[in-house]
């Protein structure tokens, strides 16, 4: 026995009540309605009734279990849940060997005792959420202690064999990795359900990185889902008010955790819609469009690998008329611009970052010097334009060498423009006679 589970098996003690009275649990199919337990340990205390918590029983053994069914009407944020059965058929973007609908799809949350995927982390809470016909049910299962936790994993295992696809929220390094590793320890075999995962934290990231302050998902649901929680208790507190209610037995505080993990279950869903609607090419239609330059460049970038290449060009074009797109922006989309051979508007991008830049030549008017230089040295054979800009680099560079003393990239960098300048004179000399 784990040192942790010694720990949750003394914290427990003997703190059981003397007048609990027995629950009927709702149970979900493969579990059995607890009536009338002739052992103490099945008795619950009435607070768990409160928040609708109720005792469930499978062939494993038994646990904790609240379940709630929400009508596919309801909003939360900017989004009904049944916008699921239109935007999840463009989701098999992620897997476009596959066939995708919404009643395929699992959500899956942990609330565990720590960090990282080792044995001394324990799951102490799963949610589950899915499509069922007109509604979307979210399921929680919790262990009251450590034996309970084989009869829960026994009651996810049957329910993920039902779906094809797996979503979560950085799952693919946490939530998945350690539920493998709780099955193989708990005896549930190695050769199990293998989901086609939809980790939605890979795409927040790549369209929200630089225009939120974080990628948290509580931070986008609230930023770009309109989903504003009231009095959460944060993921991070959760594993405290588990262990403080295995010390002294009081179910209350861990009302907040289940509610906390439902909210979890409702924002993975509506980012399912968000971006099953962005690959749908549903922009203007569910969603806004983006308002920051930025934002409209990294969606159509993400657009594009994700194979959607026919949507982007609305939103670069949009992003390249702003008045108001930063440097680095412009010289983002250049770079696409550059890959898809799109050189002339580039060239405009480039020289639209220089401009912008006037005041405060920085990192992207710099790399827009560069690339300048190699087009028209290259691509036109204008030297003295292209010596024009590489020594406009140059110059920048040495203005920030003492910055990059010890950058070997940034010396080597340094080098390569100063034999660029060299050889650009010696061209344009040629040219001259």
């Amino acid at each position: 026995m784990s040192l942790l589970r010694d720990r949750m098996n003394r914290l427990r003690g003997d703190s059981r009540e003397e007048d609990k009275q027995p629950v009927a649990a709702g149970a979900a199919s493969g579990e059995q309605i607890v009536q009338q337990p002739e052992d103490d340990e099945e008795w619950l205390s009435p607070v768990w009734e409160t928040f609708d918590v109720k005792l469930v029983t499978n062939e494993i053994g038994s646990f904790l279990l609240r379940k709630i069914i929400y009508p596919s009407d309801y909003r939360h944020g900017h989004h009904a849940l049944v916008e699921l059965h239109d935007s999840a058929p463009a989701l098999t973007a992620f897997h476009p060997e596959s066939q995708m609908s919404a009643e395929q799809i699992m959500f899956l949350d942990l609330e565990t005792t720590g960090l990282g995927v080792g044995a001394g982390n324990v799951p102490f809470m799963v949610g589950i959420g899915y499509m069922s016909k007109e509604h979307f049910v979210i399921e929680q299962a919790l262990i009251r202690h450590p034996a309970e936790e084989r009869a829960m994993l026994h009651f996810l295992m049957e329910k993920l064999n039902h779906y094809t696809f797996l979503s979560t929220y950085n799952g693919k390094t946490f939530d998945w990795p350690l539920v493998q590793s709780r099955f193989i320890m708990n005896g549930l075999g190695r050769k199990m359900w293998e989901p086609q995962h939809l980790d939605f934290l890979h795409p927040a990231r790549s369209i929200w990185r630089n225009t939120l302050v974080s990628c948290k998902l509580s931070h986008v649901e609230e930023e770009r889902l309109g989903i504003h929680r009231e009095d959460d208790v944060p993921g991070s507190l959760a594993p405290q008010l588990y262990f403080e209610f295995l010390a002294n037995g009081d179910p209350a505080p861990l009302e907040g955790v289940f509610r906390h993990n439902e909210i979890d279950m409702l924002s993975l869903a509506c980012l399912a819609i968000r971006f099953g609607h962005l690959l749908n090419g549903n922009i203007s239609k569910y969603i806004p469009l983006p308002d920051e330059p930025e934002e409209m460049v990294r969606t159509g970038l993400w657009l594009e690998r994700m194979g959607k290449n026919e949507l982007p060009c609305h939103l670069f074009d949009m992003a390249m008329k702003e008045e108001n797109s930063k440097p680095s922006t412009l010289v983002m989309l250049a770079a696409r611009d550059k890959k898809a051979g799109n050189w002339d508007r580039a060239v405009l991008l480039w020289q639209k970052a220089i401009i912008h830049s006037s005041t405060n030549f920085g990192s992207a008017a710099h790399e827009a010097s560069i690339e300048l230089a190699m087009y028209y040295e290259h691509k036109i054979k204008d030297f003295e334009s292209a010596l024009g800009h590489a020594n406009v680099a140059f110059e920048h560079a040495l203005n920030h060498s003492q910055l990059v003393r010890r950058d070997t990239k940034k010396r080597a960098e340094l080098e390569a423009l100063r034999n660029r300048i060299t050889r650009l004179r010696r061209k344009s000399t040629k040219n001259v006679q």
